[in-house]
């Protein structure tokens, strides 16, 4: 009979370090409804504290990426299937193909928990110039907003878009330009790197907000 109880004792103390309790937290000798009742307490506390730590969002899938309205120099565009023909301008004859280029970085942009994704749009007006936008699509409850875009070139080599780990909100698209002077049948060699923040509802360019 004592070994028994010895087994018991140490079954339930077993239990509440497993759930977070302390020798101080039961009585000797305590009813077994008490008991029971201390256990649950402390497992319902374990639950929440792991609730609140665990991550509370996914990233955007790329086909919500593809399927999201932007806003490029003052014109709403919506990509459908990652592509959207416009009029270059209201009435004009001639249009715009935007389409989703990738190079795309997942960060918290905007500080909400969930995972958003920073990209590159490719817009092409029908003549010979080819033209890069820096983007984003924030994670909601919907599925994904698209934000701003921020121009970043005609005719550049993108190279990669990074995030930056201790500022979620920040992130930096690489690429390669033409150096000053040089004409655009030139190839890009002139290494450069922009950084972008989400902020007040849109995308900026960083500098000068370090």
């Amino acid at each position: 009979m004592k070994l028994q109880n010895t087994l018991v004792v140490l079954a339930v103390m077993t239990s509440l370090v497993l759930a977070g309790c302390t020798p101080a937290d039961m009585e000797v000798g305590m009813p077994a409804s008490a008991l029971v009742s201390t256990l649950k307490s402390a497992s319902t506390a374990v639950q929440t504290e792991t609730a609140v730590q665990a991550p509370v969002g996914s990233a955007v899938p790329e086909s919500c990426l593809k399927n999201a309205t932007y806003l490029i120099e003052g014109q709403s565009v919506t990509l459908v299937d990652g592509a959207a023909e416009t009029e270059s301008a209201p009435g004009s004859a001639s249009t715009q193909v935007t389409r989703y280029f990738g190079n795309a970085v997942e960060s918290d942009l905007n500080a909400d928990g969930l995972a958003d994704k920073a990209f590159l749009l490719q817009v092409e007006t029908g003549g010979s110039g080819t033209f890069y936008y820096a983007a984003a699509a924030l994670t909601t409850i919907d599925g994904c907003a698209g934000t701003n875009a921020v121009f970043l070139g005609d005719r550049i080599a993108p190279q990669s878009t990074t995030a930056d780990p201790s500022n979620p909100s920040w992130f930096t698209v690489n690429y390669a330009d033409r150096n000053p002077g040089e004409p655009m049948s030139a190839p890009p060699s002139l290494g450069v790197s922009r950084t972008f923040r989400f902020e007040n509802g849109a995308l900026v360019e960083a500098a000068g907000l370090q």
